[in-house]
């Protein structure tokens, strides 16, 4: 909780969209205001719900277009979800 809060707090109001991922959980990803990323993980999809309904200025939303629309997404974060490359 206390790592949502601070997204909240550095980049404004925040979408939340929970994604099962498996055995490992879920991941709620958090888009700003300001179209900042950033991601928590929890235990399960109903800790995600716990979490964006305790965490003032989260909002549950999907991956609609105004959520896709609404993240800023740079060069460098563009560089590290590619990873290395083995060829030119």
């Amino acid at each position: 909780m206390k790592a949502a809060r601070g997204f909240v707090r550095a980049h404004g109001p925040a979408k939340a969209v929970i994604e099962p991922i498996g055995r490992a959980g879920a991941r709620v990803v958090l888009v700003g205001e300001d179209g900042a990323m950033g991601d928590v993980l929890v235990k399960d999809v109903a800790a995600g719900e716990a979490l964006v309904a305790k965490v003032d200025g989260l909002e549950a939303a999907t991956w609609d277009a105004e959520t896709v629309n609404a993240t800023k997404i740079g060069a460098a974060h563009r560089q590290k979800m590619a990873g290395k490359r083995l060829f030119s």
